[in-house]
């Protein structure tokens, strides 16, 4: 099913333009299913290009602390290094999204994916550990110039799929899908990295994002897609106070899964189980895609607002068994629980960001999403890095984080409760 490539900046109804969290409800009408919308034309191709065009956010990190392991250095360098990476890949998505938004996909996208992919070539030849200064500069422009696949993938959706309920379940399956990126990121980094070395694995992180970018700026709605002619203003997005409360909030679930990342390095090393620096965020990616997958199936219902509250609470509690200091194959199945929770609570995100965001910033608006689940990601990494001599400390982290996210939606509710 196709329909004549248009913008995805369209103005959204005036009804739903709020100072506060979204209470609109999703669609009442049944979702077509998970195969259905697979099949309409182009909607698998661009899936599965942005899958693969983002393996080297989940590939990079672990192959930086791998090679800055193999080379001697210190777990602290390592998770520096992978901080910077994703903080810097935080703050250029929004700077790319607008750039986006003002002169399409193919211009900037094609550019940044030559930018990041000769940075990581870089890296992968350069010795971090002997040579932290080149290995910084680096690891900084691979992180800035990640291409904005994601957001752009989501602005495709209303020019792909112009049922409404074909959207909603679109951005169910691409949410709960982006998991697949760690499920197999991870685990081919650890593959390629012992059969042959971490510099192979980076390596092969950067080619395999070339080539899953060129599959999605090739495919005719992203050839096709324009951007809105609209002003926008400094602050662009982040002038909704609404949005700006939830992205804040969103940081903290990013917090959650920076430290996991290292939680399960640090993990394998003391429990003498390598597998599980791979297995670990592999399983939470398990758990988000399978909930991925039923949400196509089983529609919402409820106010976004309570959906995000729900999801966030549900994610919250089901970090507290990692604290137990759980053994391999149980902290393994731990880590589904939060997973699962991941997609509903992203996918509520998304709704509520694509209903409150500005007319023209809609790239924009989701590069924000992403950017600030990025930085909470950052700084989760770089904090985790510095407690790996406590563990317990360590394992609570992921719990941290999502409780923070909670109590910055719950005041954002109040907020509203009390106006």
């Amino acid at each position: 099913m196709t329909s004549t490539p248009r913008s995805s900046s369209r103005p959204a109804p005036a009804g739903n333009r709020r100072d506060h969290l979204t209470e609109r409800e999703p669609p009442s009408a049944d979702r077509p299913s998970a195969a259905a919308v697979l099949r309409c034309w182009h909607v698998a191709r661009l899936l599965a290009g942005t899958l693969a065009g983002r393996l080297p956010t989940s590939m990079a990190p672990l192959a930086i602390l791998l090679l800055v392991q193999d080379e001697g250095g210190t777990l602290a360098l390592g998770g520096a290094l992978c901080a910077l990476y994703g903080l810097a890949s935080a703050l250029g998505q929004p700077l790319l999204g607008r750039l986006v938004d003002r002169h399409g996909q193919t211009l900037i996208t094609g550019t940044v994916v030559a930018l990041t992919t000769t940075a990581l070539l870089a890296l992968a030849f350069t010795r971090p550990a002997g040579h932290p200064a080149a290995a910084t500069v680096l690891t900084v422009a691979a992180g800035v110039t990640t291409p904005p696949l994601e957001a752009g993938l989501r602005a495709l959706w209303p020019s792909v799929l112009p049922d409404s309920a074909q959207q909603c379940a679109a951005l169910a399956i691409d949410t709960g899908s982006q998991g697949l990126i760690y499920i197999a990121g991870p685990p081919l980094t650890a593959i390629f990295a012992h059969a042959f070395n971490p510099e192979t694995a980076l390596a092969t992180a950067a080619l395999t994002g070339v080539a899953g970018a060129t599959i999605v700026l090739t495919a005719p709605p992203s050839r096709a897609w324009r951007p809105a002619r609209l002003r926008s203003s400094l602050l662009g997005p982040l002038r909704h106070p609404a949005l700006l409360r939830l992205f804040t909030a969103l940081s903290g679930i990013g917090f959650a899964l920076g430290a996991l990342t290292v939680w399960s390095v640090e993990a394998a090393g003391r429990q003498h189980t390598p597998w599980l620096a791979g297995a670990v965020p592999a399983a939470l990616s398990a758990g988000s895609v399978t909930a991925g997958l039923l949400l196509t199936h089983r529609p919402r219902t409820g106010p976004l607002s309570r959906q995000l509250l729900g999801a966030c609470a549900a994610f919250t509690a089901s970090w507290l068994p990692l604290i137990t200091e759980p053994a391999p194959v149980a902290a393994v199945v731990t880590v589904l629980l939060p997973g699962a929770f991941l997609t509903p609570l992203i996918t509520s995100a998304f709704l509520t960001t694509e209903t409150l965001a500005p007319p023209g910033m809609v790239t924009e608006a989701y590069a924000w999403l992403i950017a600030t689940v990025g930085t909470g990601q950052a700084a989760g990494t770089a904090l985790a890095g510095l407690t790996t001599a406590h563990p317990l400390v360590l394992a609570a982290l992921p719990a941290l984080g999502g409780t923070a996210a909670l109590a910055l939606l719950l005041t954002a509710r109040s907020r509203h409760d009390h106006t």
